[in-house]
């Protein structure tokens, strides 16, 4: 066999190594970005649209929360702590329909104390600490987000809009709420499991019969 022969045969061989390399390559990246999907579900969509639409950047995010939050082991609550934190939720309820601006404050320090009782990141760390929700809880970890803004966004909420923004957030927070309570662990395949459950719980008569809610 000639040297030129030779030659062309290691380049050819070569040549289908990068081109096989190449494919095996974004194989897994697809992969990767079908799993993140999956895992994250509105999470995912919610990461990419503030990516403005980039993937690649959202899913770098993403695979980073999970390389640093994912192995997280949550600690049960004791039933004393459970029963002061479902107590403490319910007077929050109670109070929204007089004072729905105390009420979200409450909220939102109510589920970072709750967060960080079951072994999250400290609440003193907040973007932390819901990083390391969205990995477990990905499906309500926004209910935490919108009544952190609400309680934030209160001293400007004067008016009936405002009040319901504030409404809205405390509904969807208390999915979250009821996950970290009652769950001895996050995982992030319950918590897709149970989301649609998790949403018919949010029915309380206080939270969705607006009339008694008060307009500031």
């Amino acid at each position: 066999m000639s040297t030129g022969v030779i030659i062309a045969l290691i380049v050819i061989v070569a040549a289908v190594l990068v081109v096989a390399a190449v494919l095996t390559l974004r194989g897994r990246g697809a992969g990767r970005g079908g799993n993140l999907k999956r895992r994250f579900g509105p999470e995912y969509e919610r990461t990419v649209a503030r990516h403005d639409g980039d993937t690649k950047a959202a899913e770098r995010e993403l695979a980073a929360r999970v390389e640093r939050h994912g192995s997280l082991r949550t600690r049960p609550l004791e039933p004393a702590e459970r029963e002061r934190f479902e107590a403490r939720w319910t007077a929050a309820q109670e109070r929204f329909v007089d004072s729905p601006r105390e009420a979200v404050a409450e909220a939102d320090r109510l589920l970072s104390e709750l967060a960080g009782a079951r072994g999250y990141p400290d609440g003193g760390q907040y973007e932390e600490q819901v990083a390391a929700l969205s990995v477990h809880h990905a499906h309500h970890v926004d209910g935490y987000r919108r009544v952190h803004r609400a309680a934030a966004d209160a001293t400007h909420a004067d008016d009936a809009a405002g009040t319901e923004r504030m409404r809205e957030a405390m509904v969807e927070a208390r999915a979250l709420f009821e996950k970290l309570v009652r769950h001895d662990h996050g995982d992030h395949r319950a918590d897709r499991a149970d989301h649609t459950s998790a949403a018919r719980e949010n029915h309380q008569p206080w939270a969705l019969n607006r009339r008694h809610t008060k307009e500031s």
